[in-house]
This record gives structure tokens, sequence and C-alpha cells, in this order.
């Protein structure tokens, strides 16, 4: 059953990393870096603080928590454990996959930290702002364009992001609970002398 999981894998990231045009190359290339959306960052960080005030900063800490969680679990525990080559260090793939730069990215790809990280990111901006901001889903399709850049380089199969984009929900997922209890501790009212 595992091996048919992973032919089924490996079908279908040529397929999907098989739909490329030069002109994209560079732009979905920077898309997949951190420092690609810092004005994303810096415009998420100005409606926490517009919403939030000083108590902005627990959200910040509750977003560090969902990064903290899903990395932790996708790189520190999940890649070492599994070893799963990624496709674009494997040997059976060779020359079948579109590599953009020669970027092959590390070693293990299973599962995807970018999918983890920005699936976390969106679910825990869209709790906490459902109710301010209705259009606030967005958030979902940055992190789905996050994913796709994974497969269009060649450096995770969709296996890799669905594993990933399950990790992220479970980490924004209990960020947020963190978030909702650090505001109950640190914004109680002061008790009268």
């Amino acid at each position: 059953m595992l091996e048919q999981l992973d032919t089924w894998d490996k079908q279908a990231l040529l397929f999907l990393n098989g739909f490329h045009a030069d002109v994209l190359d560079p732009v979905v290339f920077y898309a997949t870096r951190t420092d690609f959306w810092i004005p994303l960052y810096v415009f998420l960080l100005y409606l926490i603080f517009k919403n939030y005030g000083k108590a902005g900063w627990l959200v910040v800490v509750g977003i560090a928590v969902s990064i903290l969680l899903t990395d932790q679990i996708t790189s520190g525990l999940m890649k070492p454990y599994f070893e799963r080559l990624r496709p674009s260090q494997d040997p059976e793939l060779e020359g079948m996959l579109h590599l953009v730069n020669g970027y092959r990215g590390g070693l293990y790809g299973f599962a995807s930290s970018h999918a983890a990280n920005t699936t976390g990111i969106a679910l825990f901006v869209f709790m906490l702002f459902r109710g301010t901001y209705r259009s606030i889903g967005w958030m979902f399709g940055w992190a789905a364009i996050m994913c796709y850049t994974r497969i269009y380089l060649g450096v995770h199969y969709p296996g890799d992001i669905l594993a990933g984009i399950a990790v992220g929900l479970a980490g924004g997922y209990t960020a947020f609970k963190f978030y909702e209890w650090l505001k109950r501790r640190y914004n109680k009212p002061k008790a009268e002398a």
C-alpha cells in the first residue's frame, strides 16, 4: 500500500511540476522565499496592532508559537525520522523534474515546513480576524501559493505538502488556543484595592 501511495505521489508531482514556464521561474523562485513576503508580514503586524493595541504583542507571541510548533514538528521531528528524500534529491527522478536555478533544497522533504508554517499562520490569522475582516480567508490563498511553489520547484511531493498542511492546521489551532489562554491571563481587569 505504501509503495502504491509513493507511486501516485511521484506521478502527481511529475504532472504538477510539468506545468511551468520560463517566465514564471524567477517569480516562483522568489515567491517561495520568506523575505519576498516581508510586505505581507508588515501589513499583518499593522492589522494586529491597529486592532489590538498594546495587547498585539500577545498575538505576535501566538503566531511565533505557531511557527515554532510547525517548524519543529516538520524539520526537527518528521524529516529526520522519515528520511524521505526530496524529489530534487531522488536519483530515480534525476532529469525528470523541472528545477529552477539549480535549487534542490535540503536532503529530506517529508513533511513540508513551508506548507506547515504558512498554513499555521493562515489559520491563526483567520481565527483571529474572521469576525473583523470578512475577506481574511485570502490568507489560505497565500498559503496555497506557497505550497504550490514547492511543487513547482521540484523540492516537495504533493504528499509532503498535504502532511505539512495537516501539521500547520494542528499547529495554528493549538497556537491560537494558547494565545486565547495568554489573553485571559494577561488581560484580566485589575482588582480594586
